[in-house]
């Protein structure tokens, strides 16, 4: 709960995963079209993107391998071969400089936090990605620590989802014309599929993974050069 928690300070409030360019171009300027793109685009996505990344991280750092079905590591220790593949592949998935900076900003952070707060295996997980100059997405982090904290791996998931929806709508709401009423039920209605969400996630095989949307992808590279930004990404 402590590292779910808005206070907990990983900056992930400075980032808005790409909504402000979105707002710039037009593509989302109130409640239907942010529920739209909720929807259509940002469910999706973490569905075939962070999700399956975070559950993967869980079960690598627990020593097996996740969704290839890769065996145990011998003596029960973390896999670091696939944690550091996961991380690659995490920053391969994000389609801008802009949005993969903001990723592994938030990443880094959690590990800091959790290395802090906990050690053992973020300390190892943060001093291993140093040395080999790993990048830490913010998922890949965030299923490491659910494993050092022995959070069950659906708990994490749902943790990463309630944090990304409630982090897109907070943003919706420095950027548009919305209420609290309509902000909340934006959140009820993008956990309402969780459980299906999270069931596609943890099905997915490695070649399975990404998503394509190239306006999105535009709208963040714009971002990246925009006059004005309230947000970094």
């Amino acid at each position: 709960m402590q590292a779910c928690d808005s206070a907990y300070p990983t900056g992930a409030y400075a980032h808005s995963a790409g909504l402000e360019g979105l707002v710039q171009a037009g593509v989302v300027r109130d409640a239907a079209t942010l529920e739209s793109f909720l929807h259509g685009q940002f469910l999706p996505q973490l569905a075939r993107c962070e999700l399956p990344l975070a559950a993967a991280a869980w079960e690598a750092a627990g020593g097996t391998g996740g969704m290839v079905g890769a065996a145990e590591v011998p003596g029960g220790g973390p896999d670091w071969g696939r944690l550091r593949e996961l991380c690659l592949l995490g920053r391969a998935l994000r389609g801008t400089r802009e949005l993969r900076a903001a990723s592994e900003a938030v990443g880094r952070q959690r590990l800091e936090m959790a290395s802090l707060l906990h050690g053992g295996l973020a300390s190892e997980f943060q001093a291993r990605a140093r040395e080999g100059g790993w990048p830490v997405p913010s998922c890949v982090a965030a299923g490491v620590e659910g494993r050092l904290l022995g959070a069950p791996r659906e708990a994490v998931l749902q943790a990463l989802l309630y944090a990304a929806v409630s982090g897109l709508v907070a943003a919706a709401m420095k950027l548009l014309r919305l209420g609290q009423n309509a902000v909340q039920r934006l959140v009820a209605g993008g956990l309402a599929n969780c459980n299906e969400l999270l069931d596609t996630a943890c099905s997915l095989t490695d070649a399975e993974l990404g998503s394509f949307n190239p306006w999105w992808d535009i709208a963040s590279s714009r971002h990246e050069r925009a006059d004005f930004r309230l947000f970094i990404s």
